[in-house]
């Protein structure tokens, strides 16, 4: 397939193909199921050797040993990360310095969608805490070896949902206002768009460019708090954003279609040196105030806002990184 005939349906095989990884270390969060399994896998095809970081050690060796079956290669690892836990975070960051001297490629794929109100072992709300804090705090904590690396590239996860709402700084945990699921999950992954824009401001002269993508609408275990009538609404919007726009594919994406993004974000050639963007459907997003069926909000990429959420995010972590 033709580079610039990628798109919705585009996997993350063909995204990679002729792309060669050997030498390379890729760390993936969120390894143990659904797109992290499927970009774990796809990467060490293609040589490179994968980290998975993973909530449930036994789920991850399950998780390491399918993608060894799957990719013929045996450099997989596993490493202990819960995302909920800044203490899991600091001692996960510790532990892969004291074993690996590099990171080429940081992806940042875990999360949580749409779950009730509840909080993370250091009292932040449960989305915010984990989609964003906590890869705020395990980024910042690896960015040496990172830099060491360098080239090297950041993925950040983010989704279309960055639509449902901006980051509320003076009320991130929903303290002073009615928890809203689907506005916290739009809040958390606005959050992971605007720290895309922060890590490039900090890290992009130093050869480390980080990128934010929307997957697309996939069925995976990040749906596990959803109800049928969220389903359906996700299913209804999906398919009408289809419908009003033809040309895109549309509709739910597979597991390798929907790695495919991420996979090129983390390595293609055309986007080196070209970071703090947002990508869907293998492509850089322009900026859409209006669009449901494609864009970024402009308050996802406004710098003034990501160096806003950055202070906050130090403030609440309980670190300053500077860069």
């Amino acid at each position: 397939m033709a580079r610039d005939n990628f798109g919705h349906d585009t996997t993350a095989d063909e995204v990679l193909e002729g792309i060669d990884l050997t030498g390379k270390l890729a760390l993936v969060t969120g390894g143990a199921s659904g797109l992290g399994t499927e970009t774990a896998r796809a990467l060490a095809a293609r040589g490179a050797h994968v980290v998975i970081a993973v909530r449930d050690t036994e789920k991850g060796a399950a998780a390491a040993k399918e993608i060894r079956e799957g990719s013929g290669s045996d450099k997989v690892d596993v490493i202990e990360l819960d995302l909920a836990s800044l203490d899991s975070i600091r001692q996960c960051a510790d532990t892969f310095a004291a074993k690996y001297d590099r990171l080429d490629l940081l992806i940042n794929n875990a999360g949580v969608m749409a779950c009730p109100l509840a909080h993370t072992a250091d009292g932040f709300e449960m989305q915010f805490g984990t989609n964003h804090l906590g890869h705020f705090l395990l980024t910042n904590r690896l960015a040496p070896l990172l830099e060491k690396s360098a080239p090297a590239r950041i993925v950040n996860l983010s989704s279309r949902g960055h639509q449902f709402d901006d980051v509320h700084l003076d009320d991130p945990n929903f303290e002073r206002r009615d928890y809203d699921k689907w506005a916290s999950y739009g809040q958390s992954k606005t959050a992971n768009v605007q720290f895309s824009v922060g890590l490039e401001k900090r890290l992009g002269g130093k050869g480390v460019h980080a990128y934010a993508v929307h997957p697309g609408g996939i069925m995976t275990n990040l749906g596990r708090h959803l109800t049928e009538d969220d389903i359906a609404m996700l299913r209804k919007r999906i398919e009408d954003n289809a419908s009003q726009s033809p040309s895109s594919g549309g509709g739910f994406k597979s597991i390798p279609a929907g790695a495919a993004t991420t996979c090129f974000a983390a390595t293609a050639p055309e986007l080196e040196g070209k970071g703090g963007v947002y990508l869907e459907d293998c492509h850089v997003a322009q900026v859409d105030d209006e669009s449901r069926q494609d864009g970024v909000r402009s308050y996802a990429v406004d710098p003034g806002k990501a160096e806003a959420l950055w202070t906050l995010s130090e403030e609440m972590v309980g670190e300053k990184f500077g860069y």
